[in-house]
């Protein structure tokens, strides 16, 4: 039996799922109609009554259309479709009636408001409302809650559409907001005034129809109508999620989330959205030399020639840092192995397989996760390493899923399985492996950073082969997949490529020591680690500035757009390389960036299928014993993952409060 009805709104007829509600179909046929509580990625609350339609033939009153589903209309006498008015008069007067009742107690304060511009209210109070009000009562008014240092409240404008209450609770996993008292005492807090412990609770501010959740570090700093928007991709992990970077002037003012169904819906992590302070401080804007054990402001010439002649007849390694784009890496591996050196991406020492794209990045999709019965975790917390990717396995877990987790004993969000913490664990799981529809197996850096890495590596495959599952990598690192397509490694990994070599070029290698002896030419865009062991410093541009491709943990190229132009004289990463290696007498053989992407390309013609997922030949890796040791988690704190996070100062204070919470003693229940 069918599940489709029919329905007609407005006039037009649409045949949609029963178990649609009336908003949803509206949207097939195209009909907009105002909603405040009612979001496609939460529950539906039904309580701002914005949505209201009248139904022919139904009850004499407006109904809620967000709450009421397509299949308890009631068809015509002759068996017509139901009909849906939208535009009617008695919508209209409903509508007029919610709004006025909204606004009773709204302060009206758009002129000092950071929603104004792009307030929902704002929006549907012209679009609904009526031009007065009868209301001359004295207004209520609320305390504002403290949240912690993202999230800025003014809780008399809030019409407790509860949709910052659904996220948190549904989305983010963690049940700290909600809604106290009755009638015009009905207010949203906090449980016993805590702050938000969420990577993801930035999101709130987005989900806000009105003023009453914005931007604690970006309030008063620009107007929605100043700034210039950029489409572009995150850098701060290996999820590739898609933003918008609104920039004022040559600064980045904010960063927002674009909606991206396949890779990160339309959430993005804290670190994402307010890591943009972090591009202001601590830049590399000259170029830099060191003389006598201190480095000196230089120039491009004299940096360039000292460079050159210091690289000149000697053995050469080059390092891929973790946020470099794909035309950085390929140029860096073009150079150096010109010179006969050996390049590696791989600076965590994870033992990823070269050339096998099922084993560094697997067979799955992140899309495949909201079908998935069962998820095994190995040596990964997810929550960690990529917040969004752990609000989407539990949605799936909310969805019926199984988790299972094989490592550190670790607080998800969401209840799961743990099943040991070592090798051995993991051996006695694939030694009992049954079929099992819809499995994915989720395998972390930490699982494979260890010297028997491969070997876990080949167990996880067994599992999803032996489960008929797939299996997703997930990876720390946003350069790591693109530098992995396009060869840049070295057999025997991070020691086989820099034993011996006298010189070292470091592309924004911040995450790992370079011993004493070799001499170090860093390109990078902060004064970081990396820059503090460099003989030789060549200033380059944030992944903000310059444009470049990016490949996801999931093998999806994307596409990073320069929405600013770098500080000083500071250049773009592939620019840089071009220029050193004309010095070197090994000129690369391209001018521009769309002939370096067109060499690109025709070496590895995936790479120019922007924005789709290819599908990766299954190499299963021979079984092999692993070590006795336990998992370890690829890093601790979430904030101080990179240069560019180490160098903001909102990074800095909500590391301090993370360390904090974890020190401090919880009261025995």
């Amino acid at each position: 039996m069918s599940n489709l009805k029919k329905i007609s709104i407005d006039g037009i007829e649409v045949e949609v799922d029963g178990a649609m509600t009336i908003i949803q179909a509206a949207e097939v046929a195209g009909v907009a109609i105002p909603r405040f509580c009612y979001h496609e990625r939460l529950t539906i609350a039904g309580n701002c009554r914005m949505c209201l339609v009248e139904v022919v033939g139904g009850p004499p009153k407006p109904a809620a259309s967000c709450a009421m589903q397509v299949r308890d209309l009631r068809p015509g006498p002759n068996g017509e479709a139901p009909v849906v008015k939208t535009t009617s008069p008695m919508v209209k007067k409903a509508r007029e009636g919610v709004m006025e009742f909204l606004l009773i107690n709204h302060p009206l304060d758009c002129p000092i408001c950071d929603q104004g511009g792009e307030c929902d209210l704002q929006d549907q109070a012209m679009a609904f409302g009526v031009d007065f009000s009868r209301y001359r009562e004295p207004k209520r008014a609320s305390e504002d809650l403290n949240l912690g240092p993202l999230v800025e409240t003014k809780m008399t404008r809030c019409i407790s559409c509860t949709r910052c209450v659904r996220f948190t609770s549904e989305v983010a996993g963690i049940l700290q907001m909600g809604q106290t008292g009755r009638g015009e005492d009905a207010e949203i807090t906090s449980y016993l005034n805590a702050t938000l412990d969420s990577n993801l609770q930035g999101n709130i501010i987005d989900l806000c129809p009105v003023g009453a959740l914005t931007s604690k570090p970006y309030a008063f700093t620009a107007r929605p109508w100043e700034l210039t928007k950029t489409e572009s991709i995150d850098v701060m992990d290996a999820l590739g999620s898609n933003i918008r970077i609104d920039t004022k002037g040559r600064e980045v003012m904010r960063i927002l989330p674009r909606n991206h169904d396949g890779v990160n819906e339309e959430w993005i992590s804290d670190k994402t959205r307010f890591v943009w302070d972090g591009l202001r401080r601590q830049r590399l804007d000259v170029p830099y030399v060191r003389e006598n054990g201190r480095l000196r402001k230089s120039n491009w010439g004299e940096a360039l020639t000292l460079a050159a002649a210091a690289i000149k007849g000697k053995k050469v390694a080059g390092l891929v840092g973790d946020l470099a784009p794909v035309e950085a890496a390929y140029s860096l591996k073009a150079l150096i192995e010109s010179l006969g050196g050996r390049v590696e991406s791989r600076t965590d020492g994870a033992r990823l397989p070269m050339g096998n794209r099922s084993g560094y990045i697997g067979n799955a999709t992140i899309e495949d996760i909201d079908s998935a019965k069962t998820i095994l975790l190995i040596g990964t917390n997810p929550r960690v390493e990529s917040p969004v990717l752990n609000a989407r396995i539990r949605k799936a877990w909310s969805a019926g899923a199984n988790v299972g987790l094989i490592g550190e004993a670790v607080d998800l969000t969401y209840d799961y399985k743990h099943m040991g913490n070592d090798r051995a664990a993991l051996a006695d799981l694939v030694g009992k492996v049954t079929e099992k529809p819809n499995t994915i197996v989720i395998v972390g850096q930490g699982a494979l950073n260890e010297a028997d890495g491969e070997a876990v590596l080949a167990h996880a495959m067994a599992y999803a082969q032996g489960a008929g599952g797939k299996l997703l990598v997930l990876h720390t690192a946003a350069s790591r997949v693109g530098a992995m397509d396009v060869g840049a490694v070295t057999e025997g990994g991070l020691t086989a490529a820099v034993d011996g070599a006298e010189v070292i070029y470091n592309l924004g290698a911040d995450e790992v020591e370079i011993a004493a002896g070799p001499f170090v030419i860093y390109q990078g865009s902060h004064g970081d680690r990396g820059a503090n062991r460099a003989d030789i410093i060549f200033p380059a541009a944030a992944y903000t500035e310059e444009s470049g491709l990016f490949v996801n943990t999931e093998g999806r190229p994307q596409l990073a757009q320069r929405a600013g132009f770098a500080p000083g004289e500071a250049k773009e990463g592939w620019a840089i390389l071009r220029a050193f290696s004309a010095e070197v007498g090994k000129t690369l053989p391209w001018d521009s960036l769309a002939a370096l992407r067109k060499v690109i390309v025709a070496a590895h013609p995936h790479l120019g299928m922007l924005d789709h997922v290819p599908a990766n030949d299954w190499q299963p890796l021979a079984l092999r014993d692993m070590g006795r040791a336990t998992f370890r988690n690829a890093f601790k704190g979430f904030y101080l993952t990179n240069p560019i996070a180490r160098a903001s100062k909102v990074m800095g204070e909500l590391a301090a409060m993370e360390a904090e919470r974890a020190n401090t003693p919880m009261a025995a229940e």
